[in-house]
């Protein structure tokens, strides 16, 4: 039976509280968003890591078609490798995408966990971010040594089978000091820093153990430079580094300053600055493989407090470039390449495959920068297109949120299992084939394609809370499992969202409790 978490009331006294839920009503009042229910989409964007678990899944499983998989993940090696999350549709074992989902699950909480345990839902998402750290500790055996994949992608996409009857190569790859990969080191750091500073108050112990492996795998990725995919060339078909490591290095160094407060870390993100381009590059997405917009979302939040003053001229210059990157996605940036591509109805449009990715990465950082601006006195954004205020800023975010739950050209909720209407023929092998837990028989590779992939019918599984890859530049939304592209998702789709619905579904009750 699952566990009950009492539901903690919303801190709406609160002084500063307060001013932001009247600060906020004009938004929220002037628009149709009200109409979500953003608590129910929190609730269902976690379950949605439990559809990904691999491994032995836990007695509160409640994703109940799901079974155990991959138990002996690592064994051909020696090493203990079961556990972790399958990426998006397929079986395989990614190490940077799923470091990437914890990092942003745990800022999510980092940000806006009061609002998260507001609506009962912070033990599920600390759960969902130790699902994945514990696989990294398992998955980092030595002080130089990372287990970064577990699976091949070009086996197991010949293949459309349940997790629970994989028969696909499980074959296992790491990088070490001769093979070397900065970057992959540098999101698993990031993510297991982030993830301390989560459970640092209801786990010190174990908040601790995954600081230290942090702090390694930092030191590794720092001494030992290089680029996971040049080690591992299995992974360049699927999640292939095309911004190097500098951008995870930096990523790495600003959450264990976050964590530890030890200025060396401080210092590097400010030393590299100009060589690692953390205050060159003028970037208009924030993803699995480019983090240079996070870094400077993340080090702009550093210039309100006091203590970073006497590096105020470095912290502007990545303040700076955040600023670019929020003025793309306003579309207000000078010249058409200095912007994010849009389709008709305003949803943030990238590129074709996987285009959901760009639009939650988008809004968590919008929505981040605008809290930072209220936060500064009111100061204004200022764009090449004109100045943004902050509440124009966190209107922008809650349009792409809600265009995502629904209010689009097609009335499609992209989140699977919310609202009337969601995609039912998701692009992924477990969904759609019958649960183990209700046919135990075999299905083999060609059975699956054969019976099941081909199928015009529902998934008969549905995977809640999966955001799929959307619509097309047109607004357009075909939902066939064969069209990849657009209908499977992937856990950092998701995981940026749990954020954004909290902090949604406190502003929607502080509104409802003004308006009363």
């Amino acid at each position: 039976m699952e566990k009950k978490t009492k539901k903690k009331p919303l801190s709406i006294s609160h002084h500063y509280s307060f001013l932001l839920s009247l600060f906020f009503f004009s938004i929220l009042t002037s628009t149709s968003t009200a109409s979500h229910n953003y608590a129910d989409a929190l609730s269902k964007s976690l379950i949605y890591f439990e559809a990904q678990r691999s491994g032995r899944l836990p007695y509160n499983q409640r994703l109940t078609w799901r079974d155990n998989s991959a138990l002996t993940d690592g064994i051909d090696q020696g090493v203990d490798l079961v556990g972790g999350y399958y990426d998006a549709g397929d079986h395989v074992k990614f190490g940077l995408p799923m470091a990437f989902t914890v990092t942003m699950l745990s800022w999510s909480v980092i940000e806006y966990g009061e609002y998260i345990a507001g609506a009962g839902e912070l033990q599920h998402a600390m759960e969902a971010i130790k699902w994945g750290t514990d696989y990294f500790i398992k998955a980092h055996t030595g002080p130089n040594v990372l287990w970064a994949e577990v699976g091949d992608g070009y086996t197991d996409h010949y293949c459309w089978q349940r997790p629970e009857d994989m028969t696909t190569s499980r074959q296992a790859y790491k990088i070490d000091e001769k093979n070397p990969g900065s970057d992959l080191a540098g999101e698993t750091a990031a993510a297991m820093a982030a993830a301390s500073i989560v459970l640092r108050k209801t786990n010190p112990h174990y908040s601790h153990l995954l600081l230290h492996h942090a702090q390694q795998l930092f030191e590794f990725g720092d001494k030992f430079r290089g680029k996971y995919d040049a080690s591992i060339g299995v992974v360049k078909n699927y999640y292939t580094s095309v911004s190097g490591y500098k951008d995870e290095l930096l990523w790495a160094a600003i959450w264990l300053y976050k964590a530890t407060d030890n200025h060396h870390y401080l210092s590097y993100v400010i030393d590299n600055a100009h060589l690692f381009g953390g205050v060159g590059w003028s970037i208009t997405e924030f993803s699995w493989d480019v983090k240079y917009a996070g870094i400077q979302v993340l080090v702009s939040k550093l210039l309100t407090e006091e203590k970073h003053a006497k590096h105020k001229r470095i912290l502007e210059q990545y303040q700076s470039k955040a600023e670019y990157y929020i003025c793309s996605c306003l579309n207000k940036n000078n010249g058409t390449k200095n912007n994010a591509g849009f389709t008709p109805s305003g949803l943030i449009y990238i590129r074709q495959w996987n285009n959901m990715q760009y639009v939650s990465s988008g809004s968590f950082l919008t929505m981040v920068y605008s809290d930072l601006l209220h936060k500064s006195n009111h100061k204004k954004l200022k764009c090449h297109g004109g100045d943004v205020t902050p509440q124009e800023l966190l209107h922008f975010s809650i349009s792409q949120v809600d265009y995502i739950l629904g209010s689009n050209p097609m009335n499609m909720s992209y989140l699977v299992g919310f609202g009337p209407r969601f995609p039912t023929r998701v692009h992924h092998r477990g969904a759609s084939i019958v649960s183990y837990r209700e046919n135990k028989g075999f299905i083999g590779c060609t059975q699956g394609y054969d019976t099941w992939y081909g199928s015009k019918d529902p998934n008969p599984n549905i995977v809640v809370g999966a955001l799929v890859g959307g619509p097309n530049h047109n607004d357009e939304f075909f939902d066939h499992r064969g069209n990849y592209m657009q209908t499977e998702a992937c856990t950092y789709n998701t995981a940026p969202l749990v954020g954004i619905f909290a902090r949604l579904n406190y502003l929607q009750n502080a509104v409802l409790y003004t308006s009363y």
